[in-house]
């Protein structure tokens, strides 16, 4: 079995703009957390993180930060159930 590794954009987060806002600008509030490391806030694009996760779940990602680059898997999605709607993601260094 081969390890997919997906290379994904994000930024480090906007800490004017609480959850909400960022959800409503298209952006999703992730965080970046590990052995070794300090935690990362991050956002992603929310459109182009549901388009890969939706079909990749148990990849690995590169994640790139500003000049830094993780190797990371989806440790854990929060969503509303309601709505369908992704709030949160938690991506755990590998």
């Amino acid at each position: 079995m081969t390890q997919t590794i997906i290379k994904f954009e994000a930024a480090t987060r906007d800490e004017s703009l609480n959850p909400r806002q960022l959800r409503a600008s298209g952006n999703l509030p992730a965080t970046v957390y590990g052995k070794g490391i300090e935690s990362v806030s991050v956002q992603v694009n929310t459109h182009e993180f549901m388009q890969t996760y939706k079909y990749n779940k148990e990849a690995t990602f590169e994640l790139s930060v500003g000049s830094k680059k993780y190797n990371v898997v989806v440790q854990n999605v929060q969503k509303n159930y309601a709505t369908n709607e992704i709030l949160h993601v938690e991506f755990k260094v590998a």
